[in-house]
């Protein structure tokens, strides 16, 4: 494995190949953010890949799974993205059915994220049984980032947000799944909410890197979403969304202050109001009469 490749700078945007370079080597860094804001904090502050997943339709929209996310959500959300971080790798996903059906969809949606959003690669979840559809994308000239383990859009069928390839059986399929993705063509693969030690050992047995949510320290990177690390959640769906800062207390807090100010009279004060000239004022007071 190569031990090339150093944490991106502040002025270079990694690319598909320059991601899949770094297999073996210096750590991979991705977020999940979904708007400008939160685009341009994580740019300025190093991180590798932002993602545009389709966990906004849980995180930003308030609903309980990642299935009514439209393909025009994740392209509006993806603009957004792009104009924050214009030096960073965005990843933007598939959402639930845009890719499923036939090839020539599957290309379709892909190219919008790329073409119209702004993003410079795309993610799908899945596993053997999608490995054609993603290979077509990547012979279309569009890279892609795999995603196998507990895979949201079809967590109904997976029995629900738990750990996956517990038991020999679909350990076996998920080793299989990485290696079908590999040989797809995709450029990494997201592993989710595995055992830590299927983690380690599908990072030692594709050639790509593998990002890890759930999935262990031997990952060669690893992902979390913005608004879990930041306490923005009431609800978090695993242990692995270690909570970096409670900025959602510091939010409620600002907001409960406000209405208090603003019943009791306090808000706005002189400090942030504006003010009009005395002759002015004079002026028009004496034509007012």
């Amino acid at each position: 494995m190569s031990t090339e490749g150093s944490p991106q700078s502040s002025s270079t945007k990694l690319t598909a190949y320059d991601i899949r370079a770094r297999k073996g080597g210096a750590k991979l860094s991705m977020v999940s953010v979904y708007d400008f804001p939160f685009a341009r904090l994580a740019e300025e502050a190093g991180i590798d890949i932002l993602l545009v997943g389709d966990s906004l339709g849980m995180v930003v929209q308030g609903h309980d799974s990642t299935v009514p996310v439209t393909l025009n959500d994740v392209v509006y959300h993806t603009k957004a993205v792009r104009r924050g971080a214009s030096r960073t790798h965005v990843v933007a996903d598939l959402p639930f059915l845009t890719y499923h059906i036939d090839t020539g969809r599957a290309i379709e949606s892909a190219g919008r994220l790329l073409q119209e959003g702004g993003a410079d690669s795309v993610k799908l979840e899945g596993g053997q049984e999608i490995a054609e559809r993603a290979a077509a994308i990547v012979r279309a000239g569009i890279p892609v980032m795999g995603h196998i383990g507990l895979t949201p859009q079809s967590a109904g069928a997976l029995g629900g947000f738990k750990v996956q390839g517990r038991d020999v059986a679909s350990a076996r399929r998920i080793l299989a799944d990485a290696q079908a993705i590999a040989d797809a063509g995709a450029y990494a693969v997201v592993l989710e909410v595995i055992p830590a030690e299927l983690g380690g050992m599908i990072t030692a047995s594709v050639p790509i890197p593998t990002i890890g949510i759930g999935a262990g320290a031997a990952c060669d990177g690893q992902v979390l979403v913005a608004h879990d690390m930041l306490g923005l959640q009431e609800r978090i769906i695993g242990r692995f969304a270690k909570v970096y800062a409670n900025v959602g207390d510091d939010v409620r807090r600002a907001f409960t202050s406000f209405a208090e100010e603003v019943r009791s009279g306090s808000f706005p004060d002189e400090e942030h109001s504006y003010s009009m000239a005395k002759d002015v004022l004079a002026q028009l007071r004496e034509s007012s009469r």
